[in-house]
């Protein structure tokens, strides 16, 4: 019966609960809305299927206080559910309807704090603050009292575990599961308990057939309507119910698609982040520990100053070129490094490890490691450039030894001269290490004749002694042991080997090498050109190994060992491959002492031993083979290992005969011709020039050391035992002394710990003018000048660097001049034979030292001269015009001493020209010309000239009266002048800065000074070629103020137009037109405004160059002054002429820059079509330092690519000083405008300035050859050709531009324009110079070659042998260029019938010939010529295969005859095939290249 009720109950409690279940989860919805939630009585009822008995055990007295205790919760948490609705009400009220925020720019931060800080804000944020306190607190009190009282029912009620049944995760009754847990059981369960425990007070379990009025379904069904959770609360749970409560949380993360199933999984998802990061931040700590760990050994590699620390600047250097490297893409951390400017910050080790730890920290593995590869090698670079300042520092002392006068300059001639002596009194260990003085770069281009410098072909006369001879041994060596490899590979049968090796043993070495041994000397195999089925790497390859080999075989004593060192590099990838360093022996003199990571490399000579470019390549070398290709990679890492004297054998011995040869021809090389100023030279007579004998037996012991190997050690030892035997000791080796760490001293010598070197070009180069000034300064005559004389210092444009003169060498080009002579891989000790050799041999005479004297007596004079009149320029033109009025200074100057000297100044004009007169006879004098006109008149007067110059400054400096206004006045426009200059200076061959500052120093003077708005435009002349019927020129506006940008920017006027612009271009003189409105003939561009709002004054300039051609005008007017008179005032006119003359001088200077770069761009494309071992040309300018005091800085222009593609910058980087230390050649070529041979990374550098006419560097090229020590010959002599090409397009450039020499038109393409005449510039000049070479020719020259012979139409009957070949070559050769000359010449030739007829066609060469080709133009319109025909003569011959006939008359017109086929090729094109190509507005960069048909071939 009771079965039947219970079963009877549940049917009754399915249909009770459904209904109920909707309005609970509506009242759940509304509970979670509230901020504070309100305990649910689901979490105070958790049902339980067991343990139904134990609640029966609790007493009442427990649960009647946790009742209490609940209700007392509940009231407080209503009472703070309601204050938290009435403060939720109020801040609606207070935010809801508030308008969004409006966002102000440009507003005053004054004016927006006062708003914030009004007080009925301070109020109500007050009030909020302390009612969202007040909830705080309150939810924290309920919080705190609810855990209080679930301890306590904890204590009393023991949890039941016997509720954890109910947990089961199944999927099919899971959801059921959980909703019976959470909506039912908590209530049905008591109810269950509360029924049963009636059943057994009534005792109906056994009297079951007893009828009674008690039916547990109805109890149940009672006890479950009374106790409704949603109506009334619970008073308690028991220890089931609460196990069933945490049972049911837990099963419901379970359910899918439910809130605690997703918070679950983002729990666990956020757990198994942080459970990642910890394990990342675990790896990233050990990972930092261990880069650390790293970095601390590396430290040891570097060597340190006294206290074991290292400069700090040098560090940042080492991260700054590693930033820089595009290959890691690490610009962004190259911005953070705030360079020191000083050595002074130094770091030890621990520092030098956080230092460095603070950049790396997001750095990859490979990243890691190629920084400390790139550590390494800086280490090693840091070595040499500490040794180089141990060098320096010598040679600086050495200068102040011989600078006995303290003049502060020697004889060039003398110096010269000294080195010449000690090169050939050395020797011939020695001399393959120095440099040749008698060749450039030690000579200049203008010492050279001109059949030497172009026709010269002697390979003896290269600035290292037999460099092409042993290259082309090297050459030959390889070949042939290239082409004896491939044939071993080829033979698979023992037969064929047999036979090979028996043909080899019975041919001649010589035959075998017949055809190798006549190649051009280059990096490539014969084979490999011939075939050209040899892949790039096997080339590199080749090219690097005959890179390191440069000077084997340059002396006997040397021996060659090429052989070996190549078997070597073949055959040690065991050793290389282990990536230690070996043990370091140190015998005889001090040496470069390795890496703990590198295989350190011993060649067999001096030079290979301390090559930079070969130990650059070496095995594993601090990260540069890291970053070459991989066949690269296998050769170069396999250099054998330094070990002790007994392993270093030669294999090979050079033939005496040989050795007799190469001596007869350097004795020939010396005998050459050079100029008188060389002559001079070898003429000196000097007492102690001769190197002591004894001096001469320590210097050849100590190369012997060095340079030689082991006498024992040169018997002939098999390739395969001697390579087996050293490959297996340098193993020992490694294992023996892994940890081997780099000497502390350089060749015994330690560091001071200062680079005394760094900053030469501030402390030893003498500023006169600084010098003058301060004594100015201290003079209490010249007073009202001392402020002038500051301005004129402070707006000096570059300080810094030296003028080359070519008469003496100040400190820095004297020790730069030795430094070039040893060069880099010498050791100390030549360093100091060559000083101490020098000692004795500088002896000025007592004469030399009184000119010395003299000389710096009259610098000083002649820079006080200018500093004073350059100072009353400035005074007496006060209103910046940037002239003076010569009838004015008359009239003041003749009032000198009451007029007593006015008949002796006008003896000055006698020998004066002044420039022509202005309308009203009104001559004008720029600051040059007034300096000029002084001097003159103070060299007519009698006394001592400084004194009477000084008197007469002193006397025109008092006698002008200047207000304290226009003083002010004065220097305020003086200073918008300077940033008009300074911004042409700094803007990288860019206008549109000058444009900015020239309207900022109009506008800026208006309103300060005027008290005006005006409007301002620049219009530039342009040749009108689309409409020349409206004049044959234009204005074109190319700049304008803001405001009338939109209509006044790039509109022309015509002369058919209103306006007064051209007339001011016809007379060359300002107009005013005080009010345009009265005046008839001004043209309004701005055509909305009406016809009575045109007021104002408007102002016309002409902008003149140094030859006064006006080249546009200057327009500044007031229409937009609101104010009625606007008129411009004299003081105004005469500023905005100042304005207008500084604009014109800095928009030449930028276009003087435009046109050096073009005249490069094209120098570069000629040299790059014929030489092939220049890597890269990188082309810098230089320009004042941002800052006032500053050193200048570099700005890169420009780099061309092997392939000869020039990238120009639009927005070119700026390279400091102080971020080139490992690279501070740059700097040494400009602070001394010298040539300067630099190696850096095991790239070779060669640095040449481009000078100004005062002999001062405006710009630097930087030729980097790669890893070859020098460039052959006869690339050394094209590079030589071009610079010199070059030098004088520049200084006829900045003549012109400056006006000290007149523009020379040659050729008729150079009236054409400015800019087309650049593009031609190069050509010109190397066509002017192979005329007057060929003008030095006599008929004998050309005998000789009409003497070749050549039939093309006969056949040949026989085979013909090799020589015959290389006559025939040498026939066609000759008969090809002579032709295409006659045909340049002669173009009726053509059509001829005696064309085809070399006896006839040879008949043009005659006395006439050389004349014809120096009067021809090849740009001339009337010239018409076949440029087809003539281009198939000459471009089937190469530039090498002239180079290797050697003659200089075929020298002479096979550069003439190509230049004159590109000249007229570009004569044809239009006018923007040669325009200069420099970027657009938009453009970062743009690329250049002269098309390659025009000019000679490489090969």
């Amino acid at each position: 019966m009771l079965v039947l009720s219970l079963a009877s109950f549940g049917s009754h409690l399915l249909i009770l609960f459904p209904f109920q279940e909707n309005g609970k989860e509506e009242k759940e919805r509304k509970q979670e809305a509230t901020e504070v939630k309100v305990p649910t009585e689901s979490s105070q009822s958790v049902p339980s299927s067991s343990a139904l008995d134990n609640s029966s055990n609790v007493p009442e007295t427990a649960t009647d206080e946790i009742k209490s205790q609940e209700i007392h919760l509940e009231e407080q948490t209503k009472a703070s559910t309601d204050l938290i609705k009435d403060s939720d009400t109020n801040v609606s009220k207070n935010f809801v309807v508030r308008k969004p925020a409006k966002v102000i720019f440009n507003l005053d931060p004054d004016v927006l704090n006062s708003k914030l800080e009004q007080p009925w804000k301070k109020n109500f944020y007050k009030r909020v603050e302390a009612r969202a306190q007040a909830m705080q607190q309150k939810i924290i009190n309920k919080d705190n009292l609810k855990k209080e009282l679930e301890k306590k029912a904890e204590k009393k009620f023991p949890r039941n575990n016997l509720a954890k049944e109910w947990f089961n995760t199944e999927n099919m009754t899971l959801k059921t599961r959980a909703y019976l847990l959470d909506k039912l059981l908590p209530t049905l369960v008591p109810g269950v308990e509360k029924m049963l425990m009636q059943v057994e007070k009534k005792k109906l379990w056994a009297e079951a057939d007893i009828t009674t009025k008690f039916d547990p379904i109805n109890h149940l069904g009672e006890y479950l309507m009374r106790n409704n959770p949603y109506y009334i609360k619970d008073s308690g749970m028991s220890g089931y119910q609460r196990v069933m409560r945490d049972v049911t949380e837990e099963l419901k993360i379970h359910v899918p698609n439910t809130i605690g199933n997703r918070v679950s999984k983002m729990k666990e998802s956020i757990k198994q982040k942080r459970e990642e990061r910890e394990c990342i931040s675990e790896v990233k700590i050990k990972v930092a520990n261990i880069r650390k760990q790293a970095l601390q050994e590396q430290f040891s590699e570097w060597i340190l100053d006294p206290k074991g620390m290292i400069p700090l600047v040098v560090i940042q250097n080492v991260l700054h070129e590693f930033f820089q490297n595009p290959d890691f893409q690490l610009e962004a951390c190259c911005k953070q490094l705030d360079i020191a400017d000083s050595m002074g910050p130094r770091l030890n080790k621990m520092e030098f490890t956080e230092y460095i730890s603070s950049y790396i920290a997001d750095f990859k593995s490979e990243t890691f490691e190629k920084l400390l590869k790139h550590l390494c090698h800086c280490a090693d670079e840091f070595r040499e450039i500490i040794k180089t300042d141990m060098r320096r520092q010598m040679f600086a002392e050495l200068f102040l030894c011989c600078d006995r006068g303290k003049v502060g300059f020697l004889g060039r001639q003398r110096t010269l001269a000294l080195l010449e002596t000690f090169y050939d009194q050395s020797s011939k260990m020695l001399r393959s290490l120095l440099r040749n003085p008698r060749q450039w770069p030690f000579i200049e281009f203008e010492e050279i004749d001109l059949p030497e410098f172009w026709g010269d072909m002697d390979n003896q006369k290269h600035i290292y002694e037999d460099f092409d001879k042993v290259l082309l041994e090297i050459n030959a060596l390889l070949s042939e042991k290239h082409a004896s490899k491939t044939q071993s590979k080829l033979l698979e049968t023992p037969e064929d080997q047999h036979k090979h090796d028996e043909y080899t043993e019975s041919t001649p070495p010589e035959q075998q090498r017949g055809t190798t041994a006549e190649q051009e000397p280059n990096r490539i195999s014969t084979k490999e050109q011939e075939q050209d089925k040899e892949s790039t790497g096997k080339k590199e390859l080749y090219r690097e190994i005959v890179t390191k080999q440069t000077h084997t075989g340059s002396t006997p004593e040397q021996g060659s060992s090429r052989e070996l060192i190549t078997e070597q590099r073949r055959h040690s990838d065991s050793v290389t491959e282990q990536g230690h360093s070996d043990s370091v022996t140190e015998q005889g003199p001090p040496q470069r002492v390795s890496s703990s990571k590198q295989g350190v490399h011993m060649e067999s000579t001096a030079e290979q031993g301390r090559h930079r470019e070969s130990i650059a390549a070496q095995g594993p070398h601090r990260g540069s083979i890291s970053e070459q290709e991989s066949h690269r990679e296998s050769v170069t890492e396999q250099e054998p290992h330094k070990g002790s004297r007994a392993e270093q054998e030669p294999s090979g011995e050079i033939i005496p005969e040989k050795q007799q040869d190469i001596d007869s021809t350097l004795q020939s090389g010396r005998g050459s011709i050079f100029r008188e100023s060389r002559k001079s030279r070898e003429s000196a007579s000097f007492e102690h020039t001769e190197i002591l004998p004894q001096e001469k037996r320590t210097q050849e012991q100590i190369y012997e050391e060095e340079l030689f190997v082991s006498p024992e050690l040169q018997e002939e030892v098999p390739i395969s035992r001697r390579k087996y035997h050293l490959s297996e000791t340098t193993k020992k080796e490694v294992q023996k002394d892994p940890s081997c760490e780099k000497s502390q001293k350089i060749e015994g010598k330690s560091w001071s710990g200062e680079l005394l070197t760094c900053n030469w070009n501030m402390d030893y180069i003498k500023c006169e003018e600084e010098e003058q000034a301060n004594l100015l300064y201290s003079s209490s005559r010249f007073t009202d000048l001392h402020a002038i004389i500051r301005n004129i210092q402070s707006y000096k444009e570059v300080k810094g660097g030296s003028a080359f003169n070519g008469v003496s060498f100040n400190l820095l080009q004297f020790v730069q001049l030795l430094e070039t002579f040893v060069g880099e891989d010498a050791p100390l000790s030549v360093s100091e034979t060559l000083t101490s050799f020098f000692k004795r041999g500088y002896v000025e005479t007592k004469e030399e030292k009184i000119s010395g004297l003299e000389q710096i007596r009259h610098n000083a004079s002649r820079v006080r001269r200018e500093l004073l009149l350059e100072a009353l320029f400035q005074k007496w033109d006060s209103d910046g015009s940037g002239f003076l009025d010569l009838n004015e200074v008359d009239e003041l100057l003749y009032t000198y001493k009451e007029g007593m000297e006015k008949e002796s100044m006008k003896k000055a004009k006698l020998h004066i020209q002044f420039p022509k007169p202005h309308p009203g006879q009104e001559v004008r004098m720029s600051s040059k010309q007034f300096q000029k006109y002084i001097q003159l008149v103070v060299s007519e007067l009698r006394g001592n000239e400084d004194h009477v110059l000084e008197s007469v400054v002193e006397f025109l400096m008092n006698s002008l009266e200047r207000s304290p206004t226009e003083n002010l006045r004065n220097c305020a426009r003086r200073k918008w002048l300077y940033r008009i200059q300074h911004a042409a200076e700094t803007s990288g061959v860019s206008l549109e800065p000058v444009y900015t500052e020239t309207f900022k120093a109009l506008t800026q003077d208006a309103e300060s000074h005027g008290n005006k708005k005006i409007s301002a435009h620049i219009s530039l002349l342009e040749e009108n070629r689309l409409l020349p019927d409206r004049g044959n020129v234009l204005l074109r506006n190319v700049a304008s103020t803001l405001d009338d940008a939109p209509f006044v920017l790039n509109r022309v006027l015509y002369r058919d137009m209103k306006g007064i612009s051209f007339t001011v271009v016809d007379e060359g003189k300002p107009i005013h037109v005080p009010q345009v409105q009265h005046h008839g003939n001004v043209f309004f561009w701005n055509n909305s405004i009406n016809k009575s709002d045109q007021n104002g004054s408007f102002l016309a300039l002409p902008l003149q160059d140094a030859y006064m051609r006006v080249f546009g005008v200057m327009a500044v007017d007031t229409l937009r002054d609101p104010q009625k008179i606007n008129i411009f005032v004299p003081h105004e006119i005469r500023f905005y002429q100042g304005v207008a003359n500084v604009f014109s001088t800095a928009y030449h200077y930028v276009h003087s820059r435009k046109h050096i770069l073009h005249v490069v761009i094209t120098g570069i494309a000629w040299l790059c079509e014929i030489t092939s071992d220049i890597t890269t040309i990188t082309t810098y300018f230089i320009e004042p330092g941002p800052k006032q005091d500053s050193d200048y800085v570099l700005r890169n222009m420009m780099v061309t690519r092997h392939l000869g593609l020039t990238k120009i910058h639009r927005n070119p980087p700026i390279i400091f000083r102080k971020t080139c230390i490992f690279r501070d050649f740059l700097f040494k070529c400009t602070d001394t405008s010298e040539v300067i041979l630099a190696s850096v990374c095991g790239e070779n550098h060669i640095v040449i300035p481009l000078r100004e006419r005062t002999g001062k560097a405006l710009g630097v090229l930087d030729f980097n050859i790669g890893r070859n020590k020098m460039l052959l010959y006869r690339e050394f002599k094209d590079l030589q050709k071009m610079i010199k090409v070059v030098q004088a397009a520049c200084y006829e450039i900045l003549g012109e531009i400056s006006g000290e020499i007149k523009k020379n038109y040659i050729l008729e393409i150079e009236n054409v324009g400015e800019v087309q005449r650049a593009g031609i510039l190069f050509f010109r000049i190397m066509l002017q110079e192979l005329q007057e070479s060929l003008q030095l020719l006599t008929s004998l020259d050309f005998v000789s070659l009409l003497l070749y012979d050549y039939h093309p139409s006969v056949e040949p009957t026989y085979l013909p042998d090799t020589k015959s070949q290389e006559v025939e070559a040498n026939t066609k050769l000759v008969h090809d260029i002579l032709l295409a000359v006659i045909l340049f010449i002669h173009p009726e030739l053509e059509l001829s019938s005696d064309f085809g007829n070399w006896d006839k066609c040879k008949m043009y060469v005659n006395r006439h010939f050389v004349t014809n080709i120096c009067a021809f133009d090849p740009t001339a319109r009337h010239v018409e010529v076949n440029l087809k025909l003539i281009g198939e003569y000459i471009r089937d011959h190469s530039r090498i295969e002239v180079w290797k006939f050697g003659n200089s008359v075929i020298e002479y017109l096979y550069h003439w005859a190509h230049i004159c086929l590109t000249l007229m090729e570009l004569s044809k094109k239009t006018s923007s095939a040669i325009a200069p190509p420099l970027p657009s507005k938009t453009d970062s960069y743009v690329y250049a290249k002269m098309p390659k048909g025009s000019l000679p071939g490489k090969c």
